[in-house]
């Protein structure tokens, strides 16, 4: 295979792990990296190679694709000793599926760019049920002929994918979506609180929202975990907490007051304090039921969202 049909994959968390698979089931050579060797043992076992560290993998693969929680760890995965760099030939692109600021990627593709790699930035959006089924939205930032040299890559793992500009306008829009998200969600929990406290069904009240001018994405989808009582929604209120912290550093740089999302992250630094970093973010609804004294359940709704 060419260089561009091979690819390291670095990060093979609930996102890292699915859209990896997702590369290795549609023909791509793919050779892995995480620091959990049960996560490179799920991928080496669906026909993926393993690597000794992220250095070793881009090596080998010429080009490399990082799904990591946090702008530290991209930075040390990118720059840091045995990192994509250091194995990276010039010529070669770095792909960064990971969520983060707009200064935040701008700096790692600096750092990329004097060693002589590209950088296509690209987030995703819709959950990691959507990720594994291959139906998961890239929102991509970078040049466009680089965009189209991967693409083939991109649409294998992703059913839809948003070329929003340079570098850096990705991260813009991933952070107003997941600003969007955790709004959404707090109101959903709100919603569903009225309903039961009006001696509504659940279940029919949520069926009822999902055909009204109220519904929304995370209703449809992160209400069906709340109801069930699992909350596995497969992302922290660490994670929550990262991403509206960008909204809001974004919103102070520009000038845009943001009284919703200012709130809601009030009300995530709550749940984190209750509940734990390590919590699943559709937790935060826990609030509202711990405050009411009730819960909000439903027979019928799944543990885990599947397609």
């Amino acid at each position: 295979m060419s260089d561009r049909q091979s690819y390291a994959f670095i990060g093979l968390g609930h996102l890292g792990g699915n859209l990896a698979a997702s590369l290795v089931r549609n023909g791509f050579a793919v050779t892995v990296f995480d620091s959990d060797p049960a996560a490179v043992e799920r991928l080496v076992a669906l026909g993926a190679t393993a690597a000794s560290s992220p250095a070793e993998a881009a090596a080998r693969a010429g080009n490399a694709i990082s799904c990591l929680p946090s702008p530290k760890v991209s930075e040390a995965v990118l720059a840091g000793a045995d990192g994509l760099l250091e194995g990276l030939p010039a010529g070669g692109t770095w792909i960064e599926m990971s969520t983060n600021g707009r200064d935040e990627i701008l700096r790692l593709a600096a750092l990329a760019s004097a060693r002589g790699v590209e950088t296509l930035e690209c987030p995703v959006t819709g959950g990691v049920h959507l990720a594994a089924a291959g139906k998961i939205t890239a929102l991509v930032g970078g040049d466009a002929a680089l965009y189209e040299r991967h693409r083939p890559a991109i649409e294998a793992m992703c059913a839809k994918s948003f070329l929003m500009g340079p570098v850096g306008s990705a991260a813009v829009i991933k952070v107003i979506t997941n600003m969007l998200a955790f709004i959404h969600l707090v109101a959903a929990g709100e919603a569903l609180m009225l309903a039961k406290q009006g001696g509504l069904d659940l279940a029919q009240s949520y069926h009822a929202i999902s055909a009204s001018s109220g519904n929304s994405f995370v209703h449809e989808t992160e209400s069906q975990l709340i109801l069930n009582g699992s909350y596995d929604i497969g992302f922290t209120m660490d994670l929550a907490l990262k991403d509206l912290g960008f909204a809001l550093a974004m919103g102070e740089q520009s000038g845009v007051p943001l009284e919703l999302a200012s709130r809601v992250n009030a009300i995530f630094e709550q749940g984190k304090a209750n509940y734990g970093g390590g919590a699943w973010s559709t937790q935060i609804v826990k609030l509202l039921e711990d405050a009411v004294g009730t819960d909000l359940r439903a027979p019928g709704f799944p543990a885990r969202l599947e397609l």
